[in-house]
């Protein structure tokens, strides 16, 4: 009497179990692996031997040499996306206004010629703090510090640049933008300088 009374209990939860907890996530792999094999592999990004990264996730770049990101705001390890969270601090928060001064001192450090005001993009992390793009501007106000130690002409870099801007999606939503690890893949490839090391997979 007892087992009648639980065998359409027990078959329903075996049933369930069975579509919901392995054919429906089968499928839905399979859909996402011919529809969208790039998202559905995390938008990896390889060079010609291995995966170095994401597009969706950035990378710390300090090496002068380098095309450089926008801060992170995860600590102790920058872009880490398990630390990701809310980044925002008010406009008239001393934090704020002190990592602002730190970072542009920095940029100016590494480019003393550069006179130009720095896009806002380079000293403010985003909302995340894992932002992988900048935007056209912040990589051309760049051009200066890495023609001179790559030695390239910076017409050359510009023309770089512009292979990469990613327009605005169906030409109306979002802002151009520069994803900086595919930027500094290309460099690496098209100008590569002795003894620099290759962004690493994170």
């Amino acid at each position: 009497m007892l087992f009648r009374t639980l065998r359409p209990a027990l078959s329903l939860l075996i049933l369930l179990t069975l579509l919901t907890g392995l054919a429906y996530p089968l499928l839905i792999t399979a859909v996402a692996q011919v529809a969208f094999p790039v998202a559905a592999n995390g938008s990896a990004i390889a060079d010609k031997t291995a995966v170095t990264g994401s597009a969706l996730i950035g990378q710390a770049f300090a090496e002068p040499g380098h095309f450089w990101g926008r801060p992170s705001a995860t600590t102790p390890q920058p872009y880490n996306g398990l630390a990701s969270g809310g980044s925002n601090l008010g406009p008239n928060n001393p934090a704020l206004l002190d990592a602002i001064r730190v970072r542009a001192a920095t940029l100016r450090a590494a480019d003393p010629a550069q006179q130009a005001p720095i896009p806002v993009d380079l000293v403010t992390a985003s909302a995340s703090g894992l932002d992988p793009d900048i935007s056209p501007a912040a990589a051309r106000w760049q051009i200066g510090r890495v023609a001179r130690v790559r030695q390239i002409s910076p017409a050359a870099l510009t023309a770089l640049i512009e292979q990469h801007i990613v327009p605005r999606f169906w030409g109306l939503l979002g802002e151009p933008h520069v994803n900086v690890l595919a930027l500094n893949l290309d460099l690496d490839q098209r100008f590569p300088v002795a003894g620099t090391p290759a962004p690493a997979v994170r």
